[in-house]
């Protein structure tokens, strides 16, 4: 008689453990049958293919689900929501091969990454944890994982934070990035347009929103520089004097060098500064471009206020930013909140204009530009593909397949609307009412 999955005797090795079903013999496919159908019901829309050989779903799929040892098991039991599958993923316990895209917008019409989603795997975990010799100890986090410390937005949390995301290798980032070492959503202004092409575009559209065309010689405060790019288009391009600031040492490093070897160092200052240590100093214009996420909610009245402070009359604030309907805050145990951005906060657009308002800022434009980031996200992944052995080099396995299953999720993210982004133009006007800004918004309409 077949021993019960209770009483069998379990070793450390996978290939060591014969799996019981029901008292009898049978595959790892077999054993997690019940916890597969309750999460993506009984005809999985992908492919997993289990540590022993044996598979569950269609044989032809968009993308094929791995599960490469019991420890995602584990970690599935100890932590049976995104946390565990996020964890059980960058270990590589739990890989996803085949056409990303394919795959994530497949599993995202089956799998709803909620609050019931423990409900559903806790006793389907432990049950195929018993019966596959998965069950033991918690297993540590994966150093990738950032649990940052410290009083939420405070000017030492957010450095820390700043330095998990950013500072990962300039290197990789070019890669990734491409050669204008954008970080933010482009404007692809042509069904032909590249990557390049389109970044340059969304720096020509935010110099003209900010009427640096209009007025040559301008001084210009871009927060959150990152490697410079826009602070060397406005120079380059319309002789405007531009301060940049980042708390990324990496970036500020960099940034410098890609400065002075544009031969610009007359006209650009990278600082590495954070935006609460602006000291009197005053601006014709400032530019905020994919640093407002990492604001927060609590701090964004504070942030506006020291941007307005800094303006001097008919001055313009262009505030770019990934905002989304609902709570700003990443929940904590998310993929993206632990391992690519801790503590963003993505703000509804309406938020974010009534705030700069109370600032005493005039609203005089918004733009959405949600499928342009789309488009940018599939670019980058397409970076990061056709330089995958490079990109593993440089950062290690763990962390390239973090970006690529990121982007690849947030660009879905875009396509179906649950993500946005937009362009907020505010102006500080004179004491006699006077915007400076033009009267219709043709002037900044370039290129499409």
């Amino acid at each position: 008689m077949a021993p019960s999955t209770r009483e069998r005797r379990r070793s450390r090795s996978a290939d060591d453990i014969t799996v019981y079903v029901d008292g009898e013999p049978g595959t790892v496919a077999d054993a997690l049958q019940p916890l597969v159908a309750a999460v993506l019901g009984p005809r999985p829309p992908v492919r997993i293919e289990l540590w022993d050989g044996s598979a569950v779903g269609p044989v032809s799929s968009p993308g094929v689900l791995r599960v490469r040892s019991p420890l995602a098991l584990r970690r599935l039991l100890w932590a049976p929501d995104e946390l565990g599958l996020s964890r059980a993923y960058v270990t590589g316990d739990l890989d996803l091969d085949g056409d990303i895209f394919e795959a994530l917008e497949a599993l995202r019409e089956t799998v709803s990454l909620d609050r019931g989603l423990a409900l559903k795997l806790a006793p389907r975990a432990l049950g195929a944890a018993r019966a596959t010799g998965a069950l033991g100890a918690p297993l540590p986090p994966p150093p990738e994982e950032a649990r940052p410390r410290g009083r939420r937005h405070s000017r030492q949390r957010d450095a820390e934070v700043v330095r998990h995301h950013y500072d990962v290798g300039n290197d990789f980032y070019e890669l990734v990035l491409g050669p204008s070492m954008t970080y933010s959503c482009a404007r692809f202004t042509g069904p032909d347009s590249n990557l390049e092409d389109a970044q340059a575009a969304k720096h020509e559209l935010v110099a003209r929103k900010l009427g640096l065309a209009e007025r040559p010689g301008q001084r210009l405060l871009d927060v959150g520089c990152g490697w410079g790019s826009m602070a060397m288009h406005a120079a380059r391009h319309h002789g405007t004097s531009v301060v940049g600031i980042t708390i990324s040492r990496e970036q500020a490093i960099r940034a410098r060098r890609r400065v002075e070897a544009e031969g610009l160092s007359h006209l650009v200052e990278i600082r590495e500064q954070d935006y609460r240590d602006l000291g009197d100093e005053s601006f014709d214009a400032i530019s905020s471009i994919g640093m407002f996420e990492h604001v927060g909610q609590s701090r964004m009245s504070e942030y506006f206020g020291v941007l307005h402070r800094m303006l001097r009359p008919e001055g313009r604030l262009l505030n770019h930013a990934i905002s989304r309907v609902g709570e700003p805050k990443l929940r904590s145990r998310s993929f993206t909140g632990r391992y690519v951005f801790p503590d963003a906060e993505l703000i509804d657009v309406g938020r974010v204009t009534l705030a700069m308002e109370a600032a005493g800022f005039e609203v005089r434009d918004v733009e959405a530009l949600r499928e342009h980031y789309a488009r940018t996200l599939r670019a980058w992944v397409a970076n990061l593909e056709a330089g995958w052995d490079r990109a593993v080099r440089l950062v290690g396995d763990r962390r390239a397949r973090i970006w690529r299953l990121y982007m690849a999720g947030s660009a879905i993210g875009f396509e179906e609307g649950s993500l946005s982004v937009h362009q907020v133009l505010g102006v500080v006007p004179s004491h006699l009412g006077d915007s400076g800004m033009p009267p219709t918004r043709d002037g900044w309409r370039t290129g499409g």
